[in-house]
C-alpha cells in the first residue's frame, strides 16, 4: 500500500489473465524467480511460447501526439484516489492523442504479483505501470524504462516542466532505484501522513487543557509525542464530547508498519544503518537491521504506551478504519494520510485541522506513501513512445491541477508549479474548492529532507513488513515486551535481508 484511499476497480481488466503459477510453488518463490528473471533483462524473449508481438502503427504527421491515434494500452494502478480521477475523466487524453487507455485497477499485493508476471513473460499486457517503490520499483526495476531516454527522444513531446518540477524528495523516493541517473518513474501520487484533529473541540477546551496539562495543546512544530499522548488522555478523562482522544491504524497489516515508524524514526530509530538513503534511494544490500537498538526499544515502549489509551478498535483499523472512525466523531485526532482531508472536509466542513506529526527525542518525521508511473521494458519502440504519451499527460500539471478538482478521485499534487498556481494557494484556505489543499502547510514541511519518514526501498522489503506488523502485533496483545518484540524483529530481517532476493 503507498497510503492512498482505497476505491473500487472502475474497469474490467482487459485481454486474458497471466499465466498461473506452476502448482507446489509459492507466491514468494515465485515472484523471486521473476524478479531474477526481469534483473537478467528479459525484456524481448517471451518466455510463454508466444509469438513474437507487433510494435504499434506509428502515422506520418506533424503533430506528435497524434502519432500513435487508434492504439490501446492497458495502465494497471493501484486502486488510488488520482487513478480513479483519471479513469472518470480520459476523454481530454484520447481526444489529445487518439489513444484508449484501459485502466485496471487492483489492490496491491494483487498488481504486485500481475506486474511481476507481466514482466517475466517478455511481452507487456500491462505498458503502464503504477510502481510502488518498496514492491514494484525496488524488486523489478530493471524491467522498467529509464524514463531519461524517452524525455531526450525528439519524436516525442518533452516532459512539461522537466524533472526539475517534481517535488525532489518525492523523484527520488517514488523515481529511483540505486541509480541516481536513471529515473523509472515519475511521482504520481504523494500520500503522507500527518496529524488530523478536531480543530473545533481544540478551540472549545483550549484553555481548560492548557491549564490542566501545563502546555499549548494547540498542534505546532513543537509539540511532541508525549504531550499528543498527554492530549489523547485528556480527551479520555476529562470531557464527554468524543469518545476517545486518539486511535490509530494498528490492525494486524501494513498501516500498524505505517503508523509506527512515524513514532521510530521520531525517536532516532530506523530499520538500517543510513536510514535515509535506503529509503530514498534504495538498496539491494541495507546490512544488518537495526531494530534491536535501545531508540527502536524507547519507540516501540513508547507506541505499546500510546496505544492502551487509544481507541481499543484500533486494533481492527487500517487506513480507512481509522479515516471512519475520525469522521464518525469517535476519536479526537490521530495520524492518517493527508488525501483522507477531502473525506474529512466532505463530512465535517470546517471541523478538522492538519498539522506535522510531533516531534520525539531527534526528529519530527512524517511517513511518506507516495509512487510512480513508469513504463514496461517489455514494451516495443513504438508502443513504449505512446505509452510514454500517456505518462506525460498523466503527470502533467494541468491534469494534477484536474485532479485535485475532482469529485471522483483527487490525489495531491506532485509538482512544484501546480502548487504556485493562484487558485491553488487560495485553496489552502476555507473556503476551499481542492479540500486537500488544506494540508498544504503540514505537508509542505512533512517534505522537508529533515521530516520526510522514508520505509526502506529494498527488494525484499515486503517480507520485511510481514515480519514488522506480525511482532509489533504481538507487542499490542500483550504477547511481548517492546524491547523483545523488537529484537525478534531484527532477527526475522537479517534472515530475510541475508537470503537476498534472487536465489
Amino acid at each position: 500500500m503507498s497510503g492512498a484511499t482505497h476505491r473500487s476497480s472502475r474497469r474490467a481488466e482487459p485481454g486474458a489473465g497471466p499465466p498461473p503459477a506452476a502448482v507446489g510453488t509459492t507466491r514468494r518463490t515465485l515472484l523471486r524467480g521473476l524478479a531474477g528473471a526481469a534483473g537478467a533483462g528479459l525484456t524481448g524473449a517471451a518466455l510463454s511460447g508466444c509469438s513474437s508481438p507487433k510494435d504499434v502503427a506509428r502515422a506520418s504527421t506533424s503533430d506528435p501526439w497524434r502519432q500513435f491515434a487508434g492504439t490501446t494500452l492497458n495502465f494497471i494502478s493501484e486502486n488510488t484516489a488520482p487513478t480513479a480521477a483519471i479513469a472518470a475523466n480520459l476523454a481530454p487524453f484520447t481526444e489529445l492523442t487518439g489513444i484508449r487507455v484501459n485502466i485496471v485497477t487492483l489492490e496491491l499485493t494483487a498488481l504486485v504479483q500481475k506486474v511481476a508476471l507481466d514482466l517475466a513473460s517478455g511481452q507487456s499486457q500491462y505498458q503502464i505501470i503504477y510502481a510502488d517503490p518498496y514492491q514494484v520499483l525496488a524488486p523489478y526495476s530493471k524491467g522498467l524504462v529509464d524514463l531519461r531516454e524517452l524525455a531526450a527522444d525528439s519524436s516525442v513531446p518533452h516532459l512539461t516542466g522537466g524533472f526539475g518540477d517534481f517535488i525532489p524528495t518525492q523523484l527520488e523516493a517514488a523515481g529511483k532505484f540505486e541509480d541516481r541517473d536513471k529515473v523509472f518513474a515519475l511521482p504520481y501520487d504523494c500520500p503522507t501522513m500527518i496529524w488530523h484533529y478536531r480543530k473545533d473541540l481544540f478551540d472549545k477546551h483550549h484553555d481548560a487543557m492548557s491549564n490542566d496539562l501545563g502546555f499549548d495543546p494547540t498542534p505546532s512544530a513543537d509539540t511532541t509525542w508525549d504531550q499528543y499522548a498527554a492530549i489523547a488522555k485528556w480527551f479520555n478523562d476529562k470531557t464527554d464530547d468524543i469518545p476517545y482522544g486518539t486511535g490509530h491504524q494498528a490492525k494486524q497489516h501494513d498501516s500498524l508498519m505505517c503508523d509506527f515508524s512515524n513514532v521510530l524514526w521520531s525517536y532516532g530509530g530506523d530499520y538500517f544503518d543510513n536510514g535515509k538513503a535506503v529509503g530514498s534511494l534504495g538498496t539491494t544490500d541495507p546490512g544488518r537491521c537495526r531494530l534491536g537498538s535501545d531508540e527502536a526499544a524507547e519507540a516501540a515502549a513508547f507506541y505499546d504506551r500510546l496505544l492502551a489509551s487509544a481507541d481499543p478498535a484500533s486494533r481492527t483499523w487500517d487506513w480507512d478504519g481509522v479515516g471512519a472512525a475520525f469522521r464518525a466523531g469517535r476519536i479526537a485526532m490521530c495520524p492518517n494520510w493527508h488525501e483522507f482531508a477531502a473525506s474529512n472536509e466532505a463530512t465535517m466542513p470546517g471541523k478538522v485541522g492538519y498539522a506535522r506529526l510531533p516531534k520525539g527525542p531527534a526528529r519530527s518525521a512524517s511517513h511518506y506513501g507516495g509512487t510512480g508511473i513508469g513504463i514496461s521494458a517489455n514494451t516495443l519502440p513504438n508502443e513504449r513512445r505512446a505509452a510514454w504519451l500517456f505518462t506525460v499527460w498523466a503527470t502533467a500539471p494541468r491534469t494534477q491541477l484536474a485532479n485535485l478538482k475532482s469529485r471522483a478521485g483527487g490525489g495531491t499534487p506532485t509538482r512544484t508549479s501546480v502548487y504556485e498556481l493562484p487558485e491553488v494557494r487560495k485553496a489552502e484556505k476555507r473556503p476551499s474548492a481542492m479540500p486537500n489543499m488544506l494540508t498544504a502547510n503540514a505537508v509542505d514541511e512533512a517534505w522537508k529532507p529533515a521530516n520526510i519518514g522514508l520505509r526502506p526501498k529494498i527488494p525484499m522489503w515486503n517480507e520485511c513488513d510481514t515480519a514488522i506488523y506480525t511482532q509489533l502485533s504481538r507487542m499490542l496483545l500483550g504477547d511481548a515486551k517492546p524491547a523483545e518484540a523488537m529484537r525478534d524483529t531484527a532477527d526475522r530481517i537479517d534472515r530475510i535481508v541475508a537470503r537476498g532476493w534472487v536465489s
